[in-house]
């Protein structure tokens, strides 16, 4: 088992850049492939990006490919959301949620997840 909690959500202007954090604050974060979800205001929550248990394999939706990269430090019990270039239509709360071992790009293929961080982006 394993409870997870985002943080470094804020208000950013257009253009600029926020790293999210998603820490493992009961269990290991090591055993489990991360992935990252957000969910806009009126809207259903999307997959975003993903890694799995060891780092050696990432993915992102063509929405935020080149602007948006996923890593971890298990040694830091921490997966990391870097988010370059944002567009006001990246506003939302993200969550990061855990599946055992190898990533998925539903909601249903995790089965842990944190209570999410509102990302705002200013045009």
């Amino acid at each position: 088992q394993v409870q997870l909690v985002e943080s470094g959500g804020g208000l950013v202007q257009a253009g600029g850049s926020l790293r999210l954090s998603c820490a493992a604050s009961v269990g290991t974060i090591g055993h489990y492939a991360i992935g990252w979800f957000r969910q806009a205001p009126g809207k259903e929550r999307v997959f975003v990006a993903s890694i799995n248990y060891i780092g050696s394999s990432t993915y992102a939706t063509d929405s935020v490919k080149g602007r948006f990269t996923v890593s971890r430090d298990n040694a830091k019990n921490t997966v990391y959301l870097q988010m370059n270039s944002l567009k006001p239509e990246d506003t939302a709360v993200y969550y990061c949620a855990a599946r055992a071992l190898y990533t998925g790009q539903k909601e249903y293929d995790y089965e842990y997840w944190g209570q999410g961080t509102q990302v705002t982006v200013s045009s």
